[in-house]
């Protein structure tokens, strides 16, 4: 017997013969072929209960599809793009690498094939028009697999701007401020490059403003409005670890109703993830974990601490991948194809943000001017854009680090010392040291004790590793010592330079001076 719950079209949300939900009050299923397994393979867990059925995958590495296959085996794996798109598939989920996005979607679009693709769309104005025109002739659903508008704050804060609560938008401060630096040495899920001379395909060298779909999409998508012009400062610090300085990217964005945004991205010593808008009449912060909305129409209004709370069916989408985000991603792009009802990040949309991104590398590189955003709606707009191919500079990942002929034997194991020292997100390497050696030094100024057991606990941690991370250090000196004027050895040295060299290479003497200093402050 179906469920007599209400589902979000009015009617009663029964279940398929396998047991799944059958959301959208119909049989028809989508065949779903993932081109790209890494990060596409993550979507496979969402899609059943949308009605989709993924029955084919590509991926150039043997790795990869190895893994995917592992979790998947009834899933067809193949490395032929040809091959794969001449299956029987209704639709494609692009998440292959960056660069590739806008080829592998138009060779979908012609295929015959509904498109989603993971962010961004394109990196090169020009590409932008192909692609939307593609799209246009196609006939074909094309979404952007953009999930931070869907995490549970950011769908709570739309509903309330859309019921009119804050007025005429005026300013907002969006985050994606994420240290990602140890995937440009590793796959996805932090396994070391197999070729450990050679740095991410593209990780290593993108510029973090073509990444702005994390902080500025969600600002598009709560308040409707989109971008018109950007401005980006140039900053020349590198980050130790990152192959190119700039690591926070920061930009400006004038939104089409005169409001400004300002926008964070990149990556530097603190990550954060700000989650702030203003309106005429009132404003919201939801960027912790107390979400508070702020009414009055001035600075003096009160404030109220508010529950967020999801939309029908966010039960289900809250055991899905980033927060949600990845399960509404699909449900709005099944619901486009087997109702007709669009889908907020379609293919216009998809170019707004992207170009944004675009358009603010390219005012980062002027100096910080101000630099109109495209309209790509409008076929007279794109067709001045259809000739710009302007893209960020960039090396080759595969020679980039080591000088022609280096031996493998030694450079081969760049990769996995890079990602042993600078893997922040286990919180090892030098995050543990740095974390110990800092935590130490303020140890006595600490408010809580809550601060001081965690300082104890990651003196504890780095006794227990730092004969292992002591190995690291030595294999680093190793390559250091080999190609000393190398791009390795640059990146090599600032990570050693921030993380206590002259301490871990003495692994003994310093279990004793960690000992030491536990038994003063217990």
């Amino acid at each position: 017997m179906a469920d007599e719950k209400r589902n979000i079209f009015g009617g009663k949300e029964g279940f398929h013969a396998d047991g799944t939900r059958n959301i959208f009050n119909t049989e028809k299923r989508i065949k779903l072929g993932i081109w790209g397994l890494g990060r596409g393979g993550s979507f496979v867990a969402c899609a059943k209960d949308l009605n989709i059925d993924v029955v084919a995958g590509c991926d150039f590495s043997p790795y990869i599809r190895e893994k995917f296959s592992k979790h998947n085996p009834d899933v067809f794996v193949t490395d032929n793009e040809d091959e794969f798109l001449s299956m029987d598939i209704d639709a494609v989920l692009v998440a292959t690498f960056f660069p590739s996005h806008v080829e592998h979607c138009i060779k979908a679009l012609n295929a015959g094939k509904h498109v989603m693709c993971e962010v961004t769309s394109f990196m090169k104005p020009s590409d932008g028009v192909r692609l939307v025109e593609a799209v246009e002739k196609s006939g074909k659903v094309y979404n952007l697999l953009e999930n931070y508008p869907f995490a549970k704050k950011n769908m709570f804060a739309r509903k309330l701007w859309q019921d009119g609560l804050f007025g005429e938008f005026v300013y907002a401060e969006y985050d994606y401020h994420h240290d990602c630096r140890t995937l440009q040495y590793t796959y996805v899920d932090s396994t070391p490059l197999e070729n450990g001379w050679e740095l991410h395909n593209w990780r290593s060298w993108l510029n973090g403003h073509y990444y702005n779909t994390h902080s500025l999409g969600p600002v598009m998508q709560i308040t409707g409005l989109r971008p018109v012009e950007v401005s980006a400062p140039p900053i020349s610090v590198k980050q130790p670890g990152c192959i190119l300085p700039g690591g926070p990217c920061l930009s400006v964005v004038k939104m089409e109703n005169g409001g400004i945004m300002r926008n964070l991205m990149g990556a530097s010593s603190h990550d954060t993830h700000t989650r702030r808008i203003w309106g005429s009449k009132g404003a919201f912060d939801f960027s912790e974990a107390e979400e508070k909305v702020y009414f009055g129409a001035t600075g003096h209004g009160k404030g109220y601490k508010i529950k967020t709370e999801w939309p029908e069916l966010g039960e289900l989408a809250d055991t899905m991948g980033h927060g949600g985000g990845d399960f509404w991603e699909l449900y709005y792009f099944a619901r486009e194809i087997l109702t007709g009802e669009k889908a907020p990040w379609n293919i216009y949309a998809a170019c707004d943000v992207t170009l944004a991104g675009i358009m603010s590398v390219r005012s980062q590189m002027q100096g910080g001017i101000p630099v109109e955003v495209p309209d790509f709606r409008d076929p007279a707009v794109r067709e001045k854009y259809r000739n710009d191919d302007f893209i960020q500079e960039h090396f080759d990942p595969e020679t980039y680090l080591f000088p022609e002929g280096h031996d493998k034997s030694i450079t081969g194991k760049f990769s996995k010392t890079m990602a042993d020292l600078s893997n922040a997100w286990c919180r090892n390497g030098v995050t543990l040291v740095r974390q110990v050696y800092d935590g130490m030094k303020i140890y006595p100024l600490l408010a809580d004790d809550a601060g001081r057991f965690s300082v104890i606990c990651d003196v504890q941690q780095l006794i227990a590793e730092i004969d292992d991370l002591a190995e690291t250090y030595r294999t680093a000196k190793e390559i250091i010592n080999a190609y000393p004027d190398s791009v390795a050895a640059e990146q090599l040295r600032s990570m050693l330079e921030i993380g206590e060299e002259e301490k871990i290479l003495f692994p003994d003497e310093t279990k004793q001076e960690l000992t030491d200093w536990l038994k003063q402050v217990r």
